[in-house]
């Protein structure tokens, strides 16, 4: 699945990726934009992982800066399922992943293990407060900690349901046993909302008071806290007096307004009716690189946007057809057709500069080649197999379903389409596994969970069921072990294996970006976008 935006400008429908993270592809960052001539205009790294907050100057105090989202809020639950951007504005993290992939203390202070990864000290900072008053402490923790383990539905659950017990050793200190050992566990408390989160604690008074209902009144420690929301209108937040943070945050106030459509968001943008837009499409990224009055912040991630196949079905449990389907795709006209020329092509799980990537696998991975393909269809028909299936997406992707129709035709495939409402296709077509092939975004930044939840016989989006036993032992490896140099190992083994299977169609990176007027400062932010507000200011 994709989402897809069709702007008003430049002819031909125009169409692009939404998902989670970013850039990579095929060979080098940058040299695989397919169709990009202008340095200026193309889509690159630029800034991944926000400004260089120290040569930015003394940040100035006060002001109200006015965001520009892709969407409505729907929740600031923690243990409900929703994509919020602005919920670490009000929350914050107990820890924080760094560029380099490690874990780093934020509103916590440290967390260890001394058995090898089984049982985990976390400690807190001193003198850390919710907005209501209510002290960040260890009954903090694990009260949160229990609401995701009771609620199978939290997006958290998988994450605290490998905790076997918890208790506060002081006021101060957490210590989890688990059910067995987990070399990444530090992970869990330092992942953003959207993917599902521990470090996200939520004050538990206000969770006395409004129980579920704190998704409309959430109260955290962050950097701001609620002052009014008019659903599909606006939401203003006003800064925290109390934010342990000292000095921070900057700013007197933001405004959130929910535009979700892409041409109108930018607009907006480019208008100066706001000061940041979170982007979701391959268009606004691309014109936002050509402007030089906006700054762009964007960088590389991995996953992205591929084909599942159905390996419990005909044709997809034959690797011969897998093959085929993956070397019938031109990228080139792909990006031409669909990405203005800008498609960043993947061709594995990890981009390039990775400690995770494989070179071998970028080796592995069948290159396009209408002729090989055309071999292995008619190999497989000779066999006793019938060249056709059917390709499932949602009803705004008509046009890429009719791209690989025409692909697919070249090299003797018949492709029926299938198109769906978005809910229809998320609820019934793919939890179902009722498919043949399906287009989907799946993005992440740090391998584990990311990695598993994909290619695990019993990953939870492993919806075309894919299963490789070394897979499975490898992935559960690379999680338990406190050993950085046997983790990346085993992701580079887990890459190549799943390559060498064609375990997806892998097609494109994601273009997920925030854009600003020049004196947004302060921009500190994780590859999905999702930010720390505290840091941020305006240069006026």
């Amino acid at each position: 699945m994709r989402w897809r935006s069709r702007p008003s400008w430049g002819g031909a429908a125009v169409c692009a990726v939404l998902c989670a993270v970013l850039l990579a592809a095929c060979g080098a960052v940058g040299a695989n934009t397919r169709g990009a001539t202008d340095a200026t205009t193309s889509v690159r790294v630029l800034d991944p992982y926000g400004g260089d907050l120290a040569a930015e100057g003394t940040p100035k105090t006060g002001g109200n800066l006015i965001i520009g989202n892709d969407r409505e809020i729907v929740s600031f639950d923690p243990a409900r399922q929703n994509g919020n951007v602005v919920a670490q504005a009000i929350y914050d993290l107990l820890f924080r992943i760094g560029p380099d992939g490690t874990v780093q203390p934020w509103m916590a202070s440290s967390i260890n293990s001394g058995d090898n990864g089984l049982t985990w000290r976390l400690g807190l900072r001193d003198g850390v407060t919710f907005s209501d008053g209510t002290p960040l402490d260890a009954n903090a923790v694990i009260v949160n900690t229990q609401r995701h383990i009771d609620k199978p539905t939290s997006p958290a659950h998988a994450y605290a349901d490998t905790i076997a017990s918890m208790r506060a050793v002081d006021p101060l200190t957490v210590e989890f046993t688990l059910k067995q050992p987990l070399g990444d566990f530090p992970v869990f408390f330092a992942q953003a909302f959207n993917a599902g989160s521990l470090g996200m604690i939520v004050s538990p008074a206000a969770l006395a008071q409004y129980g579920d209902d704190i998704a409309n009144h959430p109260v955290g420690a962050g950097p701001f806290v609620m002052d009014s929301w008019v659903r599909d209108n606006k939401m203003t937040l006003k800064k925290n007096p109390n934010y342990w943070k000292a000095g921070q945050p900057y700013l007197d106030s933001i405004e959130f307004r929910p535009l979700p459509d892409t041409e109108t968001r930018y607009s907006t943008m480019q208008n100066g009716d706001v000061d940041m837009i979170y982007g979701g499409y391959n268009n606004e990224l691309v014109r936002a690189f050509g402007n030089p009055n906006l700054k762009v912040y964007y960088g590389p991630g991995n996953g992205g946007f591929f084909f599942y196949f159905n390996f419990q079905q005909k044709p997809f449990d034959d690797r011969r057809m897998r093959e085929a389907v993956v070397r019938a795709i031109d990228l080139n006209a792909l990006g031409a057709s669909q990405y203005m020329g800008q498609l960043i092509g993947a061709d594995g799980l990890f981009q390039d500069d990775s400690p995770y990537h494989n070179p071998e696998s970028s080796a592995a991975w069948p290159k396009y080649d209408p002729e090989k393909a055309k071999q292995l269809v008619q190999e497989y028909v000779a066999s006793g197999g019938t060249a056709s299936f059917s390709f499932s997406t949602s009803r705004s992707e008509v046009s890429l379903g009719e791209f690989v129709q025409a692909q697919m035709a070249a090299v003797g495939i018949t492709v029926d389409l299938k198109f769906y409402d978005l809910a229809e296709f998320t609820s019934r077509v793919i939890q179902s596994g009722d498919f043949n092939l399906i287009s989907w975004v799946n993005t992440f930044d740090y391998p584990y969970p990311g990695a598993a939840r994909l290619l695990r016989s019993d990953g939870n989006v492993n919806y075309g069921k894919y299963a490789n036993p070394e897979v499975d032992r490898l992935l559960d490896e690379a999680g338990a072990t406190t050993d950085a140099a046997q983790r990346a190992k085993d992701y580079q083994q887990v890459e190549l294996l799943s390559n060498q299977d064609i375990a997806v169609a892998w097609l494109s990176r994601s273009y997920l970006s925030t854009i600003t007027k020049p004196d947004v400062k302060g921009i500190d932010r994780y590859l999905s976008r999702d930010l720390f507000y505290g840091s941020l200011w305006l240069d006026r």
